[in-house]
């Protein structure tokens, strides 16, 4: 397990606000770390850095698709997207370098979720 992948659990995982969570370079496209088990496909980690880039208010409109499964924006800014489903949500931070994905299921606190993101 890498440095990230432990900073993962240690930060989001076990506090038991956020289900699965992962690491995007930006610069490179590509997953740098992940939570055991969470496999986010490429395509999804360039649709997620398109969505702060070039589609932002599109998202905010029309909600986004995430691993074969349709979210509505809840709220977005330059640095935040927040979305939810049925089943529950996914909080997508961005920094300077990375972007990171977390998801939460129905009965979780959606707010604690998207603070303890934000936080880290």
């Amino acid at each position: 397990m890498n440095e990230l992948q432990a900073l993962l659990n240690d930060s989001l995982i076990r506090t038991k606000h956020v289900e699965n969570a992962a690491v995007i370079n930006i610069g490179e496209g590509n997953v740098c770390a992940s939570t055991f088990g969470f496999n986010v496909p490429q395509e999804n980690a360039l649709n997620l850095i398109h969505a702060f880039y070039k589609n932002l208010l599109q998202v905010r409109r029309e909600g986004l698709y995430f691993k074969e499964k349709y979210y509505r924006c809840v709220r977005a800014d330059e640095h935040s997207i927040y979305l939810q489903n049925v089943h529950g949500g996914l909080i997508v931070v961005k920094t300077n370098t990375f972007i990171l994905v977390a998801t939460y299921r129905t009965g979780m606190y959606p707010s604690v979720c998207v603070e303890a993101v934000e936080k880290l």
